[in-house]
This record gives C-alpha cells, sequence and structure tokens, in this order.
C-alpha cells in the first residue's frame, strides 16, 4: 500500500464537471503559480479532485490536514488562502459556507449541514484522490478488496457475499446484482464477459460521471472483482464520448492497472487474466439501453433486442454479458471488504446501502447526494438541499428521468426505496430528482420530457417510435389550452399500448411521466381542455 503524509498540508480542489463550468481551471492554476513563486511546490501537495457533491456552491477548496473548507473560491483568493491559512493555520472567513437559516459560519466540511446529513461512503474518497494517481487510490486501501477476492475467496463466495448484501443495481428498476452475476456465470460457453454501463443518459441525473471522474479505480476495482465471480475474462467499459475529462481520468486509470499488475495477464500473480476495452456512446439516450448498448460494442446500430433475450445469457456477440452501471460496480469493493453484514445493516428492509443522487430544477443547492436507502424525499430536499429559492412552495419531484415518475408534495415524505417509489411511478432509475416549485405546470414539464423521449427513440419499434409521438402531439395542444374531449383518455390508450408493446424499457416506461401527472395533477389536464 502507498503511503502518504498525513501531515504534510494538501489543497483538494474541486475539479468535477460543474466546478469545471465556473471555473475552477483558473483556480488550480492561480495555486500552482503561487506556490512556485513562494517555492512551496515540493511542501505543498495541489490536488484536482473528482466532485465534491455541493455543485451549487464551487469551486469548492478543501485544505488538508485541518479540512477547512472553502466555497466560490476566486484565482484572486488563493494567495491569502496560502499565506492565511497554509502558512498561517488561520481561517479566512469570507470563504466559508454561512448557514442561510442560522448565519452560523462552517470552518470544516462536515460542519456544512449539507455534508453533516449525508452517508457518504462512495463519492467520500473523491477528496481524498488526485483521479490520475493510482498512488493516491492506494494510499487509501484501493484495490486491497481485489487482493481479498483473488487470495482469500472463491468465485463462489464472491457471489454468494454480494446476493446475501442484496446489492441492487443502481441504474434502472433495481434488479438483485447477485442474481444478475449468477445468471451470467451459470450460462453456457467459456467466453463470458462484464460491462461498465457509464452512458447516463437521463437528462438531469449526473452521479455516475461524479464517481467514474473522481474515483475510476473503485469502478474499476468492483468490475474486476465481478469479472473473478462471473468467470469472465474480457469487460467493456461504455461511456459517454462528450466528456473528455472523463475519458482521460479512465483511459490513465486502466493504463496504470495495468502497469501496477491489477489488470492483463496473471493479475497480482493470481493466474486470472482479465482484459478492459473502452467504448463510446454515440450520441443516443437509447444506446444506454442494455442490449442496445451490445450491438453498440459489436459495432452495429444501437437497437434494443426483445426482452425475452436475456442479456446475462446471450449478450455481446450472443454469448452471456453481464452489465451493472457505474455505481452498482463502486459498491463492490466496499461489500468485499466490509462484508454483507455491515452493508445490510445500512437502508431498509429490501434497499441496502446507500443511493447516490443528483438534485437539480428549483432548489438552493444543486448537488450529487449520498444518502442511506430510506431516507425521505424531503430531508432530501429541505434537510440536505437548503429546500426552494425565493420562498415558493414546492409542487413536486420528479424522480428518475426522462422514464420517471412525479411525486407531489404531500407524498414527499416517502423514502428512497425502489418499491417505495415504485408503487407511486417513480422508479429510482439512474437517480436525477428534478424539483419543482409552486409555479411549474407539470403539463407542460411531462411534454418536455416526452419531446426528449420521442427525439432519442432509435425508432425500431412502432408502439414506442409512433405511441410517443402521437403522445407529443396531445401533449402539443393541452399546452397551448387547446386540449380535445377525450385526450386524456387518449393518452392513457396510448399509455398502455407503450407500456405493454414497446421492445425496451424506453418505449415500456415512457409513458411514466404522463401517467404520474395524470395520476396526482388530473385538474390540470382537465384545465387544459378547450371549451
Amino acid at each position: 500500500m502507498s503511503e502518504k503524509d498525513p501531515d504534510k498540508p494538501c489543497i483538494a480542489i474541486c475539479a468535477g464537471t460543474n466546478c469545471l463550468a465556473l471555473g475552477n481551471q483558473a483556480v488550480i492554476q492561480a495555486f500552482k503559480a503561487e506556490l512556485a513563486q513562494q517555492e512551496l511546490t515540493d511542501k505543498v501537495d495541489i490536488r484536482a479532485t473528482g466532485c465534491h457533491g455541493l455543485c451549487e456552491r464551487g469551486p469548492n477548496v478543501l485544505i488538508y490536514p485541518e479540512e477547512i473548507y472553502y466555497i466560490e473560491v476566486k484565482p484572486e483568493d488563493v494567495a491569502e488562502i496560502i499565506s492565511e491559512t497554509v502558512l498561517g493555520k488561520k481561517v479566512v472567513d469570507r470563504l466559508l459556507y454561512t448557514d442561510p437559516l442560522t448565519g452560523e459560519k462552517a470552518v470544516h466540511q462536515t460542519d456544512i449541514p449539507f455534508y453533516k446529513k449525508q452517508t457518504r461512503m462512495i463519492i467520500n474518497t473523491n477528496t481524498l484522490i488526485d483521479p490520475q494517481k493510482i498512488e493516491d487510490y492506494l494510499s487509501i486501501g484501493g484495490y486491497t478488496a481485489l487482493s481479498k477476492a483473488l487470495f482469500e475467496m472463491t468465485p463462489e463466495s464472491i457471489l454468494n457475499e454480494i446476493k446475501t448484501a442484496n446489492l441492487r443495481g443502481r441504474g434502472g428498476g433495481g434488479f438483485p446484482a447477485g442474481l444478475k452475476w449468477e445468471t451470467a456465470r451459470n450460462a453456457p460457453g467459456e467466453q463470458k464477459y462484464v460491462i461498465v454501463n457509464g452512458h447516463e443518459g437521463e437528462p438531469g441525473a449526473f452521479m455516475d460521471r461524479a464517481i467514474f471522474t473522481g474515483n475510476p479505480h473503485n469502478v474499476i476495482e468492483g468490475l474486476i472483482i465481478g469479472a473473478f465471480a462471473v468467470g469472465a475474462s474480457q469487460g467493456f467499459i461504455y461511456t459517454r464520448h462528450d466528456m473528455p475529462q472523463l475519458k482521460e481520468n479512465i483511459y490513465t486509470a486502466l493504463a496504470q492497472a495495468e502497469e501496477y499488475g491489477l489488470l492483463g495477464d496473471n493479475i497480482l500473480g493470481s493466474g486470472f487474466n482479465f482484459h478492459v476495452e473502452v467504448h463510446f456512446d454515440v450520441g443516443i439516450f437509447v444506446s444506454g439501453e442494455s442490449s442496445a448498448l451490445m450491438r453498440s460494442i459489436e459495432g452495429k446500430n444501437p437497437e434494443p433486442r426483445p426482452k425475452y433475450i436475456r442479456t446475462s445469457v446471450s449478450g455481446i456477440w450472443d454469448k452471456p454479458s453481464n452489465l451493472n452501471n457505474v455505481e452498482t460496480w463502486a459498491n463492490v469493493p466496499l461489500i468485499i471488504n466490509k462484508g454483507h453484514a455491515w452493508y445490510t445493516g445500512i437502508g431498509t428492509e429490501k434497499s441496502k446501502g446507500t443511493k447516490l443522487v443528483s438534485v437539480s430544477g428549483h432548489v438552493k443547492n444543486t448537488a450529487v447526494v449520498e444518502v442511506p436507502m430510506g431516507t425521505t424525499l424531503r430531508e432530501i430536499v429541505f434537510d440536505i438541499c437548503g429546500g426552494i429559492p425565493g420562498d415558493k412552495k414546492l409542487k413536486a419531484v420528479h424522480f428518475g428521468g426522462a422514464m420517471g415518475g412525479s411525486i407531489p408534495e404531500n407524498l414527499l415524505d416517502t423514502p428512497l426505496d425502489f418499491d417505495a417509489l415504485s408503487s407511486l411511478g417513480a422508479t429510482m432509475g439512474a437517480g436525477g430528482m428534478l424539483v419543482l416549485d409552486e409555479d411549474t405546470s407539470m403539463v407542460q414539464m411531462t411534454r418536455t420530457l416526452l419531446d426528449f423521449l420521442s427525439k432519442e427513440s432509435c425508432g425500431k419499434c412502432v408502439p414506442c417510435r409512433e405511441g410517443v409521438r402521437q403522445m407529443l402531439k396531445v401533449m402539443d395542444r393541452l399546452c397551448e389550452n387547446k386540449g380535445r374531449p377525450g385526450d386524456i383518455e387518449l393518452l392513457e390508450d396510448l399509455c398502455e399500448v407503450s407500456r405493454k408493446a414497446s421492445l425496451c424499457s424506453l418505449g415500456r416506461t415512457a409513458y411514466s411521466p404522463v401517467l404520474s401527472t395524470l395520476r396526482f395533477f388530473r385538474e390540470e389536464y382537465e384545465a387544459s381542455i378547450a371549451p
């Protein structure tokens, strides 16, 4: 394991997507220049990290070892931070987070209500490492789970550990990961594949990229362990083509893992061989669907296959293929290192562990949040993300992305739980939460989601291609208050056909935003019918 001097000053600067947009590169360069000018380059570490979570208040800077946390840092603040905090061990008050309710300032990251009320098991490592330095990951115990899996466990015992932990897939409906692994392992054929689905094309979803950009080794370690359990010698990472930082961090991590003997032939001298290829999406949402994604890896058009063909049995090139999303793989090293008993002690009866949620919309703190399963939606919106700006009332939250559902304010005490959300027509999905205030037109919001789904349909099957398009036509009329008598019933009929007859999950859940808003906000639809 790599060792670090815990007393050496380190400046951890958020280099997540939002902080990049807010100008963190200028902040990073200012720190480097100031340290060089004061001949401190060898005495103070600079760490460009992944997302810290508090996206609304970036660029964020965390000073170790005191763990002093500054928000909204600008290049002109850098000289003062170095002289006062790094050298003088004093706090720059004006850069601290101020609680809008109490007026109290928070010196440390863990003092900020946003962080204090979370349970950060996965994203917490982002501030501790430079994602392009494997030594940083090793220094916090990285790849110890892989070593344990290869030398202290069997594929069968790994599989049983994941099953007993009841790790449910974090990218959709929450299917048990262990059962999926078991199906692929028991499927006939020697050649098997494991895949990371890092596509994350859902509007308002940015948790996976926060994990993968900030700590790619965590995901890669989980993938290697999964490959060993399933019996796969080849893996694939399927991710976005339009994020240069994500590409660079993944490629760097893979090269470093191979250099350290953690990937490739005879991993750590165990005799286990495993290789990984990176593939990029073609810019359409449906390419993130499991069978479409696998066709894309094969070099074909990313069109879904009928669902009666299980990819765990017949996936890439008709070989057993196990697909999980980024967050699911990131949980695996934790479970192997700490055990299923520890993991099942977190969450609800049927939904274990934590969940990352990306919160956006009409909310004070746009953020990536990690909380135990069972945390209520109200706690996320108000206690963690600060509530609604402008003293407006909350109307609803739309959970689960374009194919998710809307939940009204009076049901906001619903727990973050696969089954509880599903009962309200809002599947967990990838974990995107869109907060909507009292001025929101639920009809217009639903129309926007349908417009996205219509454009992103692959067009292969009529129920999705034409069904969603016809729903959109009806929504267009309703948004102009020109709805016709019978339009609401027509929407319900179209939803039913799309649900039952579409090939893939895009078409089979495209109805969700319509039916959920009809269920809870039907009066808005009725008010849009022309007299």
